[in-house]
């Protein structure tokens, strides 16, 4: 297993990829920042947890600078995903010509620590896609809960709609190679909580999740990333990426003629290569749940 995490995954070699990811996706992470931290009193102190590479790390101290300031806790249980958003966040807080905005880093896990004791009081706790890579991700809902103080929201980005990036039909190997893919990586997910040491299921949706325990004004919105094709070479560069990590997740979920398809795909001397085709794009659509503790 990788250091620092549940999930197997070695988070601290995909931080290129991920920096990448937080390039596509900045222009509408921005504008979630700015909606989230709209209503929060003067001053407020807001914990991004899970923060990765920093991709809402940074709008979210632009989004307090532009509103009088605050306090945002950076936290991630790997040392170098918490350098690398740390860094930028305060890159972005010492740019910033409208107020101050102080950055703090924790370095923990919050499947096996309590927010509530570095992160406490929080008027906003952010939580985008790390949930579901912890063990008992009620327990953990329940923990950025109790390190909301009285009337603080958490917004937690889980579920939506599944990135696409390629054509139906590629003209290599049977169409629909991105639906099998997604099949397969769907199958890898399934396998990867069930092999998680301590993992717990969750039967019922988020929003349901965030009632039960407790909150008030339960809702739901989803943002856009949209990069329509023919794409700039950053969204080929991520596509690429992209194939080849689904392509390594489903293994030997994926058929052998469709394993040669990938590698055509990836081959930068072959016609077919994803990362010089015009014709590939990225969307995809993420849903945040927020609820407001009484």
């Amino acid at each position: 297993m990788a250091a620092h995490t549940h999930d197997g995954i070695d988070w601290s070699s995909r931080l290129v990829a991920m920096r990448r990811n937080d390039e596509l996706d900045a222009e509408a992470l921005h504008v979630v920042a700015r909606r989230l931290v709209r209503p929060l009193p003067d001053n407020p102190t807001v914990v991004d947890v899970g923060c990765g590479a920093g991709g809402m790390s940074v709008p979210l101290v632009e989004a307090l600078a532009a509103r009088g300031g605050g306090t945002v806790v950076l936290v991630d249980a790997v040392p170098e995903l918490l350098d690398a958003a740390v860094t930028a966040a305060r890159a972005a807080a010492t740019y910033s010509t409208d107020a101050a905005v102080r950055v703090r880093p924790v370095l923990a896990d919050i499947a096996t620590e309590r927010p509530a004791e570095f992160a406490s009081p929080a008027d906003l706790v952010w939580a985008s896609r790390v949930v579901h890579h912890l063990p008992d991700q009620r327990a953990c809902v329940l923990g950025l809960i109790d390190a909301l103080a009285p009337g603080g929201r958490l917004a937690l980005a889980e579920g939506g709609l599944e990135g696409r990036f390629l054509p139906w039909d590629l003209g290599v190997g049977e169409p629909g190679l991105e639906d099998r893919l997604a099949a397969a990586r769907a199958q890898w997910f399934l396998r990867m909580r069930e092999n998680m040491p301590g993992s717990v299921r969750l039967t019922v949706g988020w929003n349901t999740v965030l009632a039960e325990a407790g909150l008030l004004d339960v809702t739901a919105f989803s943002y856009l990333v949209d990069h329509p094709a023919p794409a700039k070479q950053a969204v080929r560069d991520w596509a690429v990426e992209r194939l080849r990590w689904l392509a390594d997740a489903a293994g030997d979920l994926l058929h052998p003629a469709d394993r040669q398809s990938v590698r055509r795909l990836l081959d930068p001397q072959d016609p077919a290569y994803v990362g010089l085709r015009d014709d590939v794009f990225l969307l995809l659509a993420q849903t945040v749940h927020v609820g407001r503790k009484p």
